[in-house]
């Protein structure tokens, strides 16, 4: 008998929340099957069985958080009985379950759809701005997996006097949608309570919102207990932290705390690069996105000042600078904001650039961003002019030492030779850690990119 603890998911993670279990108690399982999907306080990833055998205890029911070390899985050794399966009943249930799968995925689709928002900064969610890949279907909507076999089939007989209880025996609420999950946790609503409204059963958005609205309808008005002794005012809730809100407030504190920062901005004449990104379109090929073609302006930056490209070794007292470029994109999800890097952009085109950045959109709207993809960003670029502001002086995202924020692109009056006209003109800032270098080279790196921006293509010639 072995039991599956859970294991370390990535730097600075404690913790691990049960979203589904792939399998269930009487199950065989292969080395490497996926057992359970859990959501991190980054991402959501499936966990593959170390050991092989019969599946004799799931410590934790879906909701349940299991702190990393502790047991998950309980595998225990096969026996004779269970070496030979018996086949599966003929008939349509493949055919009628792929039908399901097609409905509720189609329901997720739109659910996404409805929630989600600006997702990767520069990008939308609309069919448009999609990278053309198709998303891969949810483990418990899909046949079962060829790996994962159940110990104990019941007769034909059985399958059909039991086929009508079915949905209500399931234990498992049937959620697809990661925005529903953040809601119900976040308002602590129990999926196990609530009736579904969409395809199947399934649960969307509105059941959590209606649940949550009819809580609040029969919440008292706050006692005096409630009442805060500093303002006097009547505490309207109180919001546990999540795992994933406490690794961010973590990196900022700490960022605020070690980095002596410094800010340096300035405006861009931004209307070449418009008028480029639209030379680029064509009917068969929409061409690279504006965020790619900024990327690529910076990573050319970051080669020629590497300095900003690293980290500081407070032990050795040394300055590291990186051989290559993982170029981190803050991007704004439903879960909060993560930041996905472009591993290796310095190898990459202007279209392969596009190609990662759209792949990352897809991947943090679906909370499946590794943590590899995560964590091993060399220096961030956040266009935060989607949100619709000029500026920020944004916190450095540690160990980092730099990060260029992009701001709205805008019509502005603006001096050409002389004469006032309209242009688009936005503005670039860039937060550096003061000891890595001095201003001088902030601006020459800030500067290289503004004239990239205003001369896209004398930039592209020299690339």
């Amino acid at each position: 008998m072995n039991t599956f603890l859970l294991p370390d998911l990535g730097e600075g993670l404690t913790e691990a929340e049960i979203v589904r279990w792939l399998v269930k108690v009487g199950d065989v399982v292969t080395v490497d099957a996926p057992v359970a999907e859990v959501e991190t306080a980054k991402s959501i990833v499936e966990l593959p069985s170390p050991y092989a055998g019969v599946v004799e205890e799931l410590h934790g029911d879906p909701g349940t958080t299991i702190p990393v070390g502790k047991p998950l899985i309980t595998i225990g050794a096969v026996s004779p009985s269970a070496d030979a399966q018996p086949a599966a009943p003929a008939g349509n249930s493949r055919q009628d379950e792929g039908a399901r799968s097609e409905v509720a995925g189609e329901a997720y689709r739109q659910e996404e759809r409805a929630g989600s928002g600006s997702v990767l900064v520069g990008y939308g969610t609309g069919a448009g701005t999609g990278s053309g890949r198709r998303r891969k279907p949810r483990p418990h909507l899909q046949p079962a997996r060829s790996s994962v076999t159940s110990a104990k089939v019941p007769a034909p007989a059985a399958l059909t006097k039991a086929a009508p209880d079915a949905g209500s025996a399931r234990r498992v609420p049937l959620v697809i949608s990661p925005l529903v999950r953040r809601i119900a946790r976040d308002a602590e609503v129990d999926l196990k309570t609530l009736t579904g409204s969409g395809p199947d059963g399934l649960i969307v958005r509105r059941d959590v919102e209606q649940a949550i609205a009819q809580r609040f309808e029969q919440t008292p008005t706050p006692q005096v207990e409630d009442v805060s002794s500093q303002t006097g005012l009547p505490e309207l809730r109180r919001i546990p932290m999540s795992g994933f809100r406490k690794v961010v407030a973590a990196t900022l504190t700490r960022s605020r705390a070690e980095i002596p920062e410094a800010t340096t901005w300035v405006d861009v004449d931004a209307t070449a690069l418009i008028e480029l990104r639209e030379s680029l379109r064509s009917a068969k090929d929409s061409g690279p996105g504006l965020l790619a073609l900024m990327a690529r302006f910076t990573v050319a930056g970051l080669q020629r000042y590497p300095e900003l490209n690293g980290f500081v070794d407070t032990e050795r007292e040394e300055l590291v600078q990186y051989d290559g470029i993982n170029l981190g994109l803050a991007a704004q999800t439903d879960r909060g904001l993560v930041v996905p890097a472009v591993a290796n952009a310095h190898t990459m085109t202007t279209r392969a650039l596009d190609g990662e950045i759209r792949r990352l959109t897809e991947s943090a709207r679906t909370g499946r961003l590794t943590p590899y993809e995560l964590g091993c960003g060399t220096f961030t670029l956040n266009n935060y002019g989607s949100f619709g502001v000029d500026g920020s002086a944004a916190i450095i995202n540690h160990p980092q030492v730099a990060i260029l924020g992009v701001g709205r692109i805008i019509d502005r009056p603006w001096v050409v030779d002389g004469q006032i006209a309209i242009r688009k003109l936005t503005q670039l800032s860039l937060v550096f850690d003061h000891r890595v270098c001095d201003g001088g080279t902030a601006a020459a790196f800030l500067r290289f990119v503004a004239d990239a921006f205003e001369n896209p293509a004398s930039a592209f010639a020299d690339l």
